[in-house]
């Protein structure tokens, strides 16, 4: 199994030696919007109302969600972010913020 950093040196050795260099931010910025869409596309299709479209019935969610990490990890890279000390800190805050939100929710009960 591959750790988010390890994740993170790959994508970037891939980035260095076969994708020549990376896009700029603001590029990497507007493709990971379009690969959100395109989960969604898949979601709204899949379990929601929206009927599949011939041309939707072969895309596969799994993928569609690997291009977001991808790019999101193409981002983190470029500016410097460790996803993992990320993700870590983002744990702790929602630990404090959130430690009896959900458990007092009746909409989640």
């Amino acid at each position: 199994m591959m750790t988010i950093s390890e994740a993170q040196e790959k994508v970037d050795a891939w980035i260095n030696s076969t994708g020549v260099r990376y896009f700029d931010e603001l590029t990497n910025m507007a493709i990971l919007t379009e690969e959100v869409g395109e989960v969604a596309r898949i979601m709204a299709r899949k379990y929601g109302e929206q009927s599949f479209k011939e041309s939707d019935k072969d895309k596969d969610l799994a993928d569609e969600m690997a291009d977001v990490l991808w790019v999101l990890i193409c981002l983190a890279n470029q500016t410097g972010v460790d996803l993992t000390k990320a993700l870590e800190k983002n744990f702790e805050k929602k630990d404090l913020r959130d430690k009896d939100r959900h458990q007092a929710n009746k909409k989640l009960k």
